[in-house]
């Protein structure tokens, strides 16, 4: 379905190396479906993808676009799109197959069963719930940085340490220090506990000194004692938001904004 999906525009591409027409070596081929490759192809699929579910009786997320909803009295089906992948659910077992079935009734697709691992995340489902993490990635970056045998700590940061410019301390690599905050950022997913410290060290990415990498290195220290944390989501769980802390409030030293997480 990916691959073949309805274009809105006029796409040419050129004649591939070994198949050139020798009695027209300059002519193109103008595409009549999607094909991988194509910055048009994604969109194309997600049209397709989206007209059919909407004639389904399926509705779009008010938030997300890629989330499709559809209500059965009391029970619901959900299904999350991304790009050629799609990850659904229902809070009946029946309209899981009922959903399989419609798809494959339009679409040549593929079903991988119960998911275990999607984009870096570790899902394990239970009867009682579902157990997401990312002990995996969590790994791999203290192996990419050096700190895979790296002494564990228990907390993220000193209670009384307050970052700064630090405009006189000794300059460090920034792409690596760029490269280490990226690397937590796409942790906070399943990691809310590290969100506070690593945004307050988000802040130095310009010009990060050796104050501010050793902050950043605790992170990676407490990781190591934390690698198998996650977050558990039980089966009666509520969808509300509960709660929220600003926990860090007007404590930036260079402009007294606070610090969420």
């Amino acid at each position: 379905a990916f691959l073949h999906g309805s274009l809105k525009e006029d796409v040419y591409v050129c004649q591939p190396e070994g198949f050139i027409d020798a009695d027209h070596p300059s002519h193109v081929y103008k595409l009549k479906k999607a094909l991988y490759g194509l910055k048009q192809a994604p969109m194309a699929w997600y049209d397709e993808l989206s007209k059919f579910l909407l004639q389904n009786h399926f509705f779009k997320g008010t938030i997300d676009p890629t989330l499709f909803i559809r209500c059965f009295h009391d029970d619901i089906l959900v299904v999350q799109v991304y790009v050629d992948d799609i990850i659904f659910g229902s809070s009946h077992p029946r309209y899981i197959q009922l959903f399989s079935d419609l798809m494959k009734s339009r679409f040549e697709m593929s079903m991988m069963g119960e998911m275990t691992f999607f984009l870096g995340l570790q899902v394990n489902q239970f009867p009682c719930g579902i157990f997401i993490n990312q002990s995996k990635y969590v790994l791999e970056i203290l192996n990419k940085y050096g700190m895979e045998s790296c002494d564990p700590v228990g907390n993220l940061m000193e209670v009384k340490d307050k970052l700064d410019l630090d405009q006189n301390g000794t300059p460090v690599d920034a792409t690596k220090y760029c490269s280490m905050i990226g690397a937590l950022m796409y942790l906070t997913s399943s990691r809310p506990d590290i969100v506070h410290a690593t945004c307050l060290c988000d802040r130095y990415q310009a010009k990060p000194t050796e104050k501010h990498l050793k902050v950043v290195k605790r992170i990676f220290h407490y990781l190591r004692e934390t690698i198998n944390t996650g977050l558990w989501y039980t089966k009666d769980s509520c969808f509300e938001l509960t709660g929220f802390l600003d926990a860090d409030y007007a404590g930036c030293k260079d402009t007294f904004k606070s610090t969420s997480g």
